[in-house]
């Protein structure tokens, strides 16, 4: 193959990947960086050879960052990309066989979250004529399977190289896919180890900087009138903003909107911190984890304006928290299938560019002022009791109930985000992303005026949080910006050694673990929609017994029922590379903080907090189904709440 000036440069398929990823840059609202500047990566025998290789020649392009755990190593890069507002990733590399397949769950995460990531497994000979190889599964009906087609299904591209000069054509569309709001995702190009090191004569040309422009579509004016008509004629609109908001940096846009209008912003997960600027109008967060004075004003709301989000279960309790029988939907969207979803009519467009020209076309228009002063009431009885609720200086009386096996603890896990509240600057990231912690953050954290909170709740995904330091810390490098991630001990002792590579990095975070023996999240979900708590809390079995032994026996096995394990998290930190220290009051909590606010290296704070002591409750159901039958005398009753809740399920097109 000849390239249009007939210059060609021999390369193998490992070093025309890297010089192609080192040459691409991300340009949006006139700003042009590299769209990858750095890969991550753990070397074995399917990529060692052929990429390694070529990371190695090509270094001072593509940095190479070393990882532990390639699916933590993944997770850093898409928290990376997210914290870049989605102009910037990293490629992640890992072997054949398992060091491929760890990284399908963070495969899974970015594409639910509509986040960029590049991810490179290697994968098995394509040639054949080895035979059977180490790590390769044999299909008997499909010779070309390997565990890489595993990913197709939570990818938004995928492409399986077996030949050198299908990059001239994968590559492109692997960056295409990447820079596109509306598809990217989880990008996979899988490398198959032989193939790797083959070489070929690529176009010089292939190699030049390539420019990927992040696009703004423009809404189309008549989507924009019929929006606006629909709420002109509201007497309750409400405005869900998602994570699209922040995406588009269109903060000051909808910031905008709500101050001529005076329409509430409740925001989701993913749009926690859309709003920096608060009026009177934002109503904190919605839903399952929301403000239940939100949550009342919603059910009331008779226009929903829902912009930049998916709607999941999570914001919609369900389908059981629009209540209005009149209620109509109207939203704006990057893209249509999120857009139409409740049936609205749909503005598909960029939110900066949509929010501006809705605000335009709804010039003189402003909610009723009932309802406005219903929203300021409702918000004044939230701020009271969200204040009451995180104040750290409050003693909690603990009881039987909220510290059944009498702890060293004295403060709730509210209370622990009221002194990072304190303590907390402009310009500083909170990280959260699965358990309790990230419903706690969504339902009291003020992520305004610059205290950033980075939610990973797309996905739920354990594991996601430490590694997300390290990739929310590369985006925001200014050590005067604290990069602190929010965790509980089951999430920490889930995949804690990427503390590893952030002192190897040398990179300032912070990791606050809440130390409430065990999953205490699920135990709560657990004791509401099954009545009774089981395998959930970190206890040790009483007696102890080989189980698996005495179900054989005639004696019924000992259950998990004994005291709380006694794991020693600070020096599992320590031994990680981090200083760590453990802390059971808010006054020793505080002086922590300060006094690592400086520090150059991983800092991880272990906070004893009481084990079931949670905030208010956001007074909303979700459609968790218990059992229809069972002999425990607590699911009857468990039972009839559920169904009484599926009465308030509606269906909205």
């Amino acid at each position: 193959m000849s390239s249009s000036s007939g210059k060609t440069i021999r390369l193998t398929v490992g070093q025309a990947v890297v010089k192609y990823i080192a040459a691409q840059y991300s340009v949006a609202d006139g700003e042009r960086q590299r769209f990858i500047p750095a890969a991550f990566g753990i070397f074995g025998h399917g990529n060692v050879a052929g990429l390694g290789q070529a990371l190695d020649e090509y270094n001072d392009d593509l940095p190479f960052i070393q990882g532990r755990n390639e699916q933590a190593l993944a997770h850093a890069a898409i928290a990376f990309a997210k914290a870049s507002r989605r102009r910037q990733t990293l490629a992640v590399t890992a072997s054949i066989g398992p060091g491929a397949l760890n990284m399908i769950t963070a495969a899974g995460l970015a594409t639910v979250n509509r986040l960029p990531v590049l991810l490179l497994p290697g994968d098995t000979y394509a040639t054949r004529r080895q035979g059977p190889v180490l790590q390769q599964i044999e299909d008997p009906s499909a010779p070309d399977i390997t565990a890489n087609d595993a990913f197709r299904p939570v990818s938004r591209f995928f492409d399986r190289i077996t030949r050198p000069e299908q990059l001239l054509t994968s590559l492109p569309q692997a960056f295409r896919v990447l820079a596109n709001p509306v598809e990217t995702g989880a990008v996979v190009v899988a490398l198959p180890q032989d193939i790797q090191s083959h070489a070929f004569d690529y176009p010089v040309e292939f190699f030049e900087p390539n420019d990927w422009k992040i696009r703004r579509p423009e809404p189309e004016a008549d989507d924009v009138r019929a929006v606006a008509e629909i709420i002109r004629a509201a007497q309750k609109p409400l405005l869900i903003a998602g994570g699209g908001v922040i995406y588009s940096g269109a903060t000051t846009e909808l910031e905008a909107l709500a101050n001529a209008t005076g329409i509430p912003v409740a925001e989701t997960f993913g749009g926690k911190g859309a709003i920096q600027k608060p009026g009177d109008w934002h109503v904190w967060g919605i839903g399952l984890e929301g403000s239940p004075e939100t949550n009342r004003l919603v059910e009331q709301a008779d226009v929903i304006i829902h912009v930049g989000t998916r709607l999941t279960d999570f914001a919609t309790a369900s389908q059981s928290l629009f209540q209005n029988p009149d209620v109509q939907f109207v939203s704006l969207n990057v893209s249509e299938f999120d857009g139409v979803k409740q049936g609205a009519h749909t503005i598909v467009a960029d939110a900066r560019v949509g929010l501006t020209a809705l605000n335009g076309e709804l010039k003189g228009y402003r909610v009723p002022s009932a309802w406005t002063d219903e929203i300021r009431s409702r918000n004044a009885s939230w701020v009271a009791a969200r204040n009451a609720a995180i104040d750290p200086d409050v003693v909690f009386p603990k009881t039987e109930a909220h510290d059944p096996d009498g702890t060293d603890a004295v403060i709730t896990q509210g209370q622990l985000l009221g002194v990072l509240q304190e303590h907390a600057r402009d310009g500083d990231i909170l990280i959260a992303g699965a358990g309790g912690p990230p419903g706690d953050v969504q339902k009291v954290w003020d992520a305004t005026n610059g205290r950033y909170a980075h939610l990973e709740f797309g996905f739920s995904c354990m594991g996601y949080e430490l590694p997300a330091a390290i990739g929310v810390r590369f985006a925001n490098p200014d050590p005067a910006h604290r990069v602190t991630t929010f965790i509980g001990d089951g999430t920490f002792l889930m995949a804690p050694t990427e503390l590893v590579t952030a002192a190897q990095e040398g990179l300032p975070l912070t990791i606050v673990i809440a130390e409430n023996h065990g999953y205490q999240v699920i135990r709560r979900l657990q004791m509401w929609r099954v009545g009774h708590h089981f395998g959930n809390e970190f206890r040790y079995r009483d007696p102890s017994a080989n189980v698996v032994d005495d179900v054989v026996s005639a004696a019924a096995p000992p259950r998990l029922g004994g005291n709380y394990l006694d794991v020693d998290l600070v020096a599992i930190a320590r031994g990680l590379g981090a200083r760590s220290e453990r802390v059971r009051t808010a006054d020793e909590f505080r002086a922590i903080l300060n006094d690592t606010r400086d520090e150059s290296r991983p800092v991880v704070i272990v906070v004893a907090t009481i084990p079931h002591a949670n905030l208010p409750g956001s007074e909303v159901w979700w459609d968790v189904a218990p059992a229809e039958v069972s002999d425990a005398p607590w699911l009857p009753a468990v039972r009839d709440d559920y169904n009484a809740g599926l009465k308030k399920q509606r269906w909205h097109g």
